[in-house]
């Protein structure tokens, strides 16, 4: 791991010296700034973001950590002693830095996975009724006649877009909190 202050952290940033510090960090498991002020927090955060093209996670507990939080592909607050003006500028709350790693390893998994098969859902629930009007055009001479009502539209893509989405949502989860958590190794592999 590496370690910075803010003092250091400042001389970094100048042109001179990011590529040499990214490369340092892209070497290192864990960089942690410290005593660091707010814009050089979030000046950190878009080097990383445009020169690494990685994706970016901020965590902060006080409103030092605003811009920061804002500046990150995901931000993340915690309440605590110094206020909630990092749980409002976030995307996520935990109360406490301990439960960021549930937060990542079980909602993160299960969040992932759910949305993959959302998109396949939706996309193969508008392939099925695209499919229908096409080959319903043959019948109807390509006039653009549509063979449905539009309340039956309406009601079909009210019944098919809102209601399965939601049953899905609360009840789906393909593995226990339990074992992702103790296999952390299933987060990537579901990517």
């Amino acid at each position: 791991g590496l370690v910075i202050d803010g003092r250091t952290l400042e001389h970094v940033l100048h042109d001179s010296l990011q590529n040499i510090f990214l490369e340092l960090t892209e070497k290192c498991r864990a960089v942690v700034c410290c005593q660091a002020t707010p814009l050089q927090k979030s000046v950190l955060v878009k080097l990383v973001r445009s020169k690494l093209k990685a994706m970016t996670l901020a965590i902060g507990d006080g409103a030092n950590d605003v811009s920061m939080i804002q500046v990150a592909d995901t931000g993340v607050g915690i309440s605590g002693q110094e206020g909630m003006q990092a749980v409002m500028a976030s995307d996520f709350a935990i109360s406490q830095f301990r439960h960021l790693r549930k937060l990542l390893l079980v909602h993160g998994h299960w969040c992932y996975t759910r949305l993959t098969n959302m998109v396949l859902y939706y996309f193969y629930k508008n392939v099925t009724y695209v499919n229908l009007l096409f080959w319903y055009q043959f019948f109807c001479g390509f006039s653009g006649t549509s063979m449905t009502d539009y309340w039956i539209l309406i009601l079909f893509n009210l019944l098919f877009t809102s209601v399965p989405p939601i049953i899905y949502g609360v009840l789906d989860k393909d593995v226990s909190a339990e074992i992702l958590m103790e296999l952390p190794q299933l987060y990537t592999m579901s990517q």
